[in-house]
This record gives structure tokens, sequence and C-alpha cells, in this order.
């Protein structure tokens, strides 16, 4: 499913179906409403995917196999290793602001068991990026930069979950911080809270002065 061939009727119903997971919930979702939202015969939605859970295994690596292209290519950078970490982090967040629908999506549906065998796809591409992560932050303590006792696993949860904590409490923070526009919101997250996450992950990877 991973190398799927995506001409532009299955782009426009994993759109579609981005658009109604993120809105309904992926069990208030059904193949019927997405074909009928998409304008797409139910019986062709059947043929490409298979089923609904093929279809969200489908979408989460159309959404999310460009991230991992990348990872791999920052990695390649001839750039200091906090630069090549500051960078990891604005494509995490770029990442994430355009696709929010879809992380949405993830954020409630990887916790369910019944749906574990549809995210083993999507299990070993995060494991790939994990790699990544290691990679560049191995080649920092090579250098001396990056102390030797950071708990890798936990950068990228730090990163995500602090963008996700800022999202998840929108309306809270817009109040807090005067934000009174979508831009102004989105602008924020990419400048302020960025830069934010950016220090917090230094203070995490660089020895104390």
């Amino acid at each position: 499913m991973s190398n799927i061939e995506l001409n532009d009727k299955k782009i426009q119903i994993l759109n579609v179906a981005e658009k109604l997971f993120s809105d309904k919930g992926f069990e208030g979702t059904s193949i019927r409403d997405i074909s009928k939202e998409a304008k797409i015969n139910i019986a062709m939605v059947s043929y490409y995917f298979g089923s609904k859970e093929k279809l969200l295994e489908a979408l989460i690596l159309h959404k999310t196999v460009d991230l991992k292209l990348q990872l791999e290519n920052l990695l390649k950078e001839n750039i200091e290793p906090l630069e090549k970490v500051n960078k990891l982090i604005e494509i995490y967040i770029n990442r994430i602001c355009l696709n929010k629908g879809i992380y949405r999506v993830l954020h409630f549906e990887l916790n369910n068991k019944k749906r574990e065998k549809s995210f083993q796809a999507f299990t070993e591409l995060k494991k790939g990026n994990l790699k990544s992560v290691e990679s560049i932050i191995k080649q920092g303590q090579a250098q001396g930069v990056f102390r030797k006792d950071i708990n890798i696993q936990l950068i990228t949860p730090t990163i995500i979950g602090t963008f996700f904590h800022f999202h998840m409490n929108r309306p809270f923070f817009e109040e807090l911080l005067d934000l009174k526009t979508e831009e102004m919101f989105n602008n924020y997250m990419k400048n302020e809270l960025t830069k934010h996450i950016q220090q917090t992950i230094k203070a995490l990877l660089v020895y104390e002065n």
C-alpha cells in the first residue's frame, strides 16, 4: 500500500477522507460519506483502497512519506550539528502546519488498539525517521558538541508534544497572546513557538556553560 500509484482520483479521495476523518473522526466517517463528498462511485473507492482502514493507512503514508525524504536530505547537509537540529525542528513544525488534518486524525487514532495493524507501515516510517534524528544527534556527539547522556527517543515527542499542546489549546493561547486572526496565530507558531522549541531542545543537547 505504501507504494500505490496515486492518480488524480486517488488523491481526490485521500484529500476528502482527510477532511472528513479530521472533522467527524474515523468511526464517524463511512466509505459512503467519502464517496459522496468526493463525487466518486462507492465501488471505485473500495476498488482503490479495499477498506476504510487501508484508506487511512494510504492517507498517512501519502502525507508523511516526504518527511522521511526531508530528514534524509538534512542528514547529508554539511552544516553545524545545532543548525541541523534547528532545521529538523523547522521541518517538523512546517509538516504539521501543512497537514493539521492528518495529524489530528493520528492523534486520536494511534491509541486505538483495533487499528494497530493498519499502522504497521506508519510505525516503520517513524522508526526510519527516528534513525535520521539519532544520526543527526550522534554526529553532534561525535564532534563533542552534544551531551552523551541524551535520551534521543524523547527528542521528537518533546518537539511534537509542545506543538500539539499549543495547538490543542488554541482559544486559550489566542486570548493570552492577543492573536486575533488565523494569520497571527500561524505566524506565532512558525516564529515564536518554533524558536521556543529550538531553545528547549538546545538546552537538552548542549553542555551547560
